[in-house]
């Protein structure tokens, strides 16, 4: 499933137009994004949680030329299923 398709099934299920139903999923993924940034979590009950998680720094391998090469420590986002997601999916 694609954005767009998820715009359409919403738009159908609410009686929204796809642009209104468009522009409330550009506007929800948006302040998801800026709550990571900020290093806040994102929960959603019954659907999971949105989180961000720090990486160490490593040492890694060229796989072409077997070099090590430091890789540097950075910050990643992460979710993490909730239990009724997970049971949907079974």
């Amino acid at each position: 499933m694609t954005k767009q398709d998820l715009v359409e099934v919403i738009a159908q299920k609410t009686g929204l137009s796809k642009a209104a139903a468009g522009e409330s999923l550009n506007v929800t993924l948006d302040e998801i994004g800026k709550a990571l940034s900020k290093g806040q979590e994102v929960v959603l009950t019954g659907f999971g949680k949105f989180l961000v998680s720090k990486r160490k720094a490593r040492v890694g391998r060229n796989p072409q030329t077997g070099a090590s090469l430091k890789i540097p420590a950075t910050t990643v986002p992460r979710f993490k299923a909730g239990k009724a997601l997970k049971d949907m999916v079974k």
